[in-house]
């Protein structure tokens, strides 16, 4: 069902020309006027990104980094209330994908791909895109989009969101796609997209400086990016597929900031040259070669961020007597960071080290309570420590308080597993699937909880209510693509 409903959205954009379909989905799009906001409600606008994002999760990679997760989580709710949001039932995705992009979906989904992080030379730049992708959803830039093209091309909603997909789930095949859709109507829509780039760059730099950040920022980011694609040849940035950066805008958007009060400046803060230095480890294609830079950076400039690198690096190629010594050799303010100690929390685990990883992240739970990064560590620290009931148990309260977390789904299933709770392996798997779209594989999940023995009237209305409910899912995304 999966593979043949992706099948049918790239086939409506094929058919359907259009200057890019990320263009559409997170720039290319008008304010919206009253009546709009009676035939594309909230509600609609909400059910629709949030059957698209199961499609998502089950074909583009998610960063599976709690860390930075929870970094960037932070950062986009320090700008939400700077914003004009009414619905607020946001929800970050973080995409495996070492490309610089972001993208903003209807019902509250905002995407960020681990490059763009890499793209970001500091904290207010990274925070002047999602203010941008905040200024698109505010303005609901995006149902304006799918009222207009709905009344010229009815399949104009699957070739949208599809561009969203194939470039997060692969770069390449979406950028081969985009090559195929252009049209004579490409100059229009590219006046229309940049009539909303503007927008939502005025919008969001309002709400920069709202929230005490450099409005100069975001001129800032998008002049490097267009200056860096000179290196990239005949193969754009995503980001710049789907957010046209011109001179003239550049321009606008310098004088703009210009006009602006510029904040005082923030007290520094390492949260996001950790996170930066995690990203850089993560996607270096040689890791060798980052450890040895991050090594001769400590012992030249011998600083915590680079002690911290090196620290990362060599636990990352197994050296980790090494990394060890990098961690001692931080200062002990650093020490006593979260993301530090996680990140000493994470060596100790691949040193084996489980009796000291699992009182630091007790350590960790109690200073952190709550905190979803801690909480998913201690949780491992406990299912490698031999302890999966008491895993089980914390992997519950998260995915109570966070529902749509595919990956806590997952190891739900295999700690329930090891405690011989089959009826908890069958609700987890059952969870995981309709979240990624699987429908399929849900409802199989279903028919083997069903044939488990002295299964009780109770359980069996249960599964008969998720049978349904994945029915019903499955009907609306039919519908809505």
């Amino acid at each position: 069902m999966k593979h043949l409903l992706i099948a049918t959205l790239i086939s409506g954009m094929l058919f359907h020309p259009l200057l890019s379909p990320k263009v559409i989905a997170q720039s290319s799009l008008p304010t919206l006027s009253d009546s709009l906001s009676s035939s594309v409600t909230l509600d609609s606008e909400y059910r629709l990104g949030r059957n698209w994002v199961r499609m998502l999760r089950g074909q583009a990679p998610l960063l599976s980094d709690p860390l930075t997760w929870h970094y960037v989580d932070d950062l986009l709710w320090d700008l939400v209330p700077h914003s004009q949001i009414n619905d607020r039932r946001l929800e970050l995705v973080m995409v495996d994908n070492p490309t610089f992009n972001a993208f903003a979906v209807p019902g509250g989904i905002v995407g960020v791909h681990g490059g763009l992080i890499l793209a970001s030379e500091n904290e207010d730049e990274l925070a002047s895109v999602l203010a941008h992708e905040l200024a698109h959803l505010s303005q609901r830039h995006f149902a304006q989009r799918i009222e207009e093209e709905r009344r010229n091309r009815p399949m104009v909603l699957a070739g949208i969101l599809a561009g969203i997909l194939i470039a997060a789930a692969d770069t390449q095949g979406g950028t081969a796609v985009l090559s195929s859709t252009m049209a004579a109507s490409a100059q229009s829509q590219l006046a229309f997209s940049r009539r909303n780039e503007e927008e939502a760059d005025r919008v969001g730099m309002q709400n920069l400086v709202s929230a005490g950040r450099d409005p100069h920022a975001m001129p800032q980011m998008f002049s490097r990016l267009q200056r860096n694609y000179r290196f990239y040849g005949q193969r754009m940035p995503e980001f710049l597929l789907s957010h046209p950066v011109t001179e003239a805008r550049i321009a606008d958007s310098l004088n703009r900031a210009a006009a602006l009060p510029t904040p005082r400046a923030r007290p520094y803060s390492p949260d996001f040259d950790i996170i930066r230095t995690r990203m850089q480890v993560h996607y270096a294609h040689q890791a060798n070669d980052i450890y040895r830079n991050f090594q001769t950076l400590a012992q030249s400039e011998p600083s915590d961020l680079n002690h911290y690198g090196a620290m990362l690096a060599a636990t990352r190629i197994g050296q980790l007597e090494q990394a060890h010594v990098h961690f001692q050799a931080l200062s002990p303010q650093w020490r006593q960071h979260m993301y530090i100690r996680a990140s000493y929390v994470e060596l100790l685990l691949k040193r084996q080290e489980l009796t000291q990883a699992l009182t630091e992240s007790q350590q960790l739970l109690r200073l952190y309570a709550g905190s979803l990064p801690i909480l998913k560590l201690h949780a491992k620290v406990l299912r490698e420590s031999g302890q999966a009931q008491e895993a089980t148990a914390v992997y519950k309260q998260i995915v109570r308080d966070h529902p749509n977390d595919v990956e806590t789904w997952y190891e739900l299933a295999e700690a329930e597993g090891l405690v011989g709770n089959i009826a908890g392996v069958h609700d987890a798997r059952i969870e995981y699937f309709l979240l990624t779209g699987n429908f399929d594989s849900a409802i199989r999940q279903v028919e083997f909880a069903r044939r488990e023995r002295n299964i009780s009237p109770t359980d069996q209305a249960r599964l008969d209510r998720k049978e349904a409910e994945i029915h019903e899912i499955r009907r609306q995304i039919k519908e809505d693509f």
